[in-house]
């Protein structure tokens, strides 16, 4: 790469996509952003809202092979199969629970750790000035559990957390009940983590998001990317069902619908959808003072502009297969047992889809068969939360500049074929 004014076409309107797109601009290349529908749309419409530092531990922790099956039996459980699709995930779930091992966990987390760790500044940094910043406001982050012995049973992951150098407070009983009225009696402990986020309605701050793009220049597409085209080993276009896009730098950031692509450029990513759902509570009758992520029902409750969003429910079930009606009925039953005083107006439904790696890293550098190429895909749940630091780091990628964290844990190579 050099740092030559480069034209860049960034496949994929999503945070990532859309973050990119600004840092890219911003550094003066010509850019297109590009997506068959309009920026933050799909998966960064429906996600938490949370800017979740503290995220560095992956699902995929030990102990999680032998609680999986009771998990998928439990009509109130968090995780759900499409068992139709289970011939189709077995090759992926082998891998994904390869990872669950003490060692495997510390090393995601280190991964993870860099392009999470200071995400209310990386997202600081990319709103400021643009109409996009009124949804961003800083917040603690609760973590809420059943009793004292329940969060001590977590102590790995806490471990965790403490090694990557997260502080909180501890919160029981009355302090829990005083700090947020709306937790019921049924959870005595939590955990207050300062110095995070929420971005109020996560759909318009990705949209005003990419209206600051064109503000700076930036060109909005709307077009199914289907392919790449090089002439002697160099990019010069992107294939589209609306014809070729002329670029000699591209920036796959399409999310779980990357991996299609990226088999062209030379990289077979073991990534699934985990689909996820959430409800928005219109019109609540209280909100929750700071995002609530309950332990015990595995979802987090999160104060939105005028709503609080509930996410969380995990399914595998494939790309084109409709939502199901069961998580919907759970995380209404886990959100009325949580905060048993809280009423609303409307409910409303969502279903997306987020990309899971097999290891949980992110795919994040230059492809190994197309230099011109660079990936940035696969936070599985953390897009949000990583979007503005890896946009970044591809633009410092771009400009020819070295970033300032160790890129081996996130290399497309990995995955070469």
């Amino acid at each position: 790469m050099s740092d030559e004014r480069a034209t860049v076409a960034v496949i994929g309107a999503g945070i990532v996509g859309v973050a990119t797109a600004i840092w890219l601009a911003r550094d003066g290349h010509d850019v297109t952003l590009v997506d068959r529908i309009a920026p933050g749309e799909a998966t960064s419409h429906g996600n938490g809202g949370v800017l979740a530092s503290c995220a560095v531990v992956p699902v995929t922790v030990p102990g999680l092979p032998a609680k999986a099956p009771r998990m998928l039996l439990d009509r109130q459980s968090p995780l759900f199969l499409r068992w139709s699709y289970l011939p189709r995930l077995l090759p992926w779930l082998a891998k994904y629970l390869s990872h669950c091992t003490e060692a495997e966990t510390r090393r995601i987390a280190a991964a993870l750790l860099p392009v999470i760790g200071d995400s209310l500044e990386q997202h600081q940094a990319l709103a400021r000035g643009t109409g996009a910043e009124r949804w961003l406001r800083e917040s603690d982050y609760l973590y809420v559990y059943r009793d004292r012995a329940a969060f001590e049973a977590d102590g790995f992951a806490w471990s965790l957390r403490r090694a990557a150098g997260f502080r909180w407070d501890l919160l029981e009983d009355t302090e829990l009940h005083d700090y947020e009225p709306l937790i019921g009696p049924e959870n005595r402990f939590a955990v207050r983590l300062p110095h995070h986020g929420v971005i109020g309605d996560p759909g318009r701050y990705v949209k005003d998001l990419a209206a600051h793009f064109e503000s700076l220049g930036g060109r909005i597409l709307r077009a199914d990317v289907r392919g790449f085209r090089f002439e002697d080993g160099r990019l010069t276009a992107l294939e589209s069902d609306t014809g070729a896009i002329g670029c000699d730098r591209a920036v796959l950031a399409a999310g779980v619908w990357s991996k299609d692509l990226g088999r062209q450029l030379g990289i077979d990513v073991p990534m699934e959808s985990e689909r996820g759902y959430h409800l928005e509570l219109e019109a609540p009758s209280a909100y929750p003072c700071a995002p609530l992520m309950m332990t015990a029902g595995k979802f987090v409750a999160t104060p939105l502009e005028g709503r609080i969003r509930l996410a969380g429910i995990v399914e595998f079930g494939g790309l084109t297969a409709g939502p199901s009606a069961a998580p919907f009925k759970v995380l209404e039953t886990q959100a009325r047992r949580a905060m048993p005083t809280l009423r609303w107006e409307t409910v409303t439904r969502w279903m997306g889809h987020r990309p899971a790696p097999a290891d949980s890293i992110p795919v994040i550098g230059p492809s190994p068969r197309h230099g011109d190429v660079l990936m940035a895909f696969g936070h599985h749940h953390v897009g949000l939360t990583g979007g503005p630091r890896t946009a970044r780091i591809v633009a410092d990628l771009v400009a020819g500049r070295t970033p300032n964290i160790d890129m081996a844990p996130y290399s497309p190579g990995r995955f070469a074929v």
